[in-house]
């Protein structure tokens, strides 16, 4: 058992981010992938260990940075849920919208 479970949004996400890194070389998507999924693992025995963007959510989630992404997972969920991968550049209030549509 790995400890954490994907929400059909963060799937998608986790898709367009390979999709756009295949592009240029699929060998770096896989490994960028793998990066995700390890830091994810890291999570699993200390979830509390991510930050709060209360900008963001009032909800109590948090939020680890890998790279230019943010990995959202709700910490209380028992597998650890990921939630979303954003990209860090994203606009604040596209964050938001998205998390407030994604449910654990």
């Amino acid at each position: 058992m790995s400890g954490f479970v994907f929400h059909p949004g963060a799937l998608a996400d986790l898709a367009e981010i390979w999709e756009y890194i295949a592009a240029d070389n699929p060998g770096a998507a896989d490994r960028f992938l793998e990066e995700i999924r390890d830091a994810i693992r890291a999570l699993v025995p200390f979830p509390q260990s991510g930050h709060r963007r209360p900008d963001l959510t009032s909800r109590p989630i948090r939020f680890q940075v890998v790279r230019d992404f943010l990995l959202v997972y709700a910490p209380e969920e028992i597998p650890l849920v990921v939630l979303a991968v954003l990209h860090g550049w994203r606009s604040p209030h596209v964050m938001a919208a998205i998390l407030r549509e994604r449910k654990s």
